[in-house]
């Protein structure tokens, strides 16, 4: 079962079991895949629908933090609470020594040398590791790797 058609089934439990608060999320996800397949003009495929889940996880993480700033506990909450419910469409997240092992690969295949190379290295970890892992920590990763 691809996740589009994993979704839509959870999004038909939902109804018939009258949770209000999933059927919203799950409706806001398959907006959201929706829009990109509009925009696009394309039928997403589960790499592609991970992408969008990865967006959707990293747009409630900056609005946390703008949340915690203005003191506004209840938006928090709903907002991680959102994270934690996109989070279960995501494949096992990657161990550090399993993620450590997958850049030394990429650097030893591209023959990085420099932060110049780091897009390279970049370009060969990302589909491997979409939606398995923060990217923004894998290129913090990535830029300690090449000295950095």
């Amino acid at each position: 079962m691809t996740l589009k058609a994993r979704i839509t089934e959870e999004m038909k439990a939902a109804m018939r079991s009258g949770e209000k608060d999933r059927l919203s999320g799950i409706r806001m996800l398959q907006a959201g895949i929706q829009q990109r397949e509009v925009d696009e003009r394309i039928t997403l495929d589960d790499a592609q629908v991970l992408t969008v889940i990865d967006k959707m996880i990293k747009q409630r993480r900056e609005s946390v933090t703008q949340f915690e700033a203005g003191h506004r506990a209840d938006l928090v909450a709903k907002e991680s609470a959102e994270i934690a419910w996109l989070r279960q469409y995501l494949p096992a997240q990657l161990g550090d020594a399993e993620l450590e092992a997958l850049i030394r690969e990429a650097i030893a295949a591209t023959g990085a040398a420099s932060m110049k190379e780091m897009g390279k290295v970049m370009g060969i970890l990302k589909p491997k590791v979409q939606g398995r892992t923060d990217i923004g920590a894998l290129s913090a990763r990535i830029k300690t790797a090449l000295g950095g």
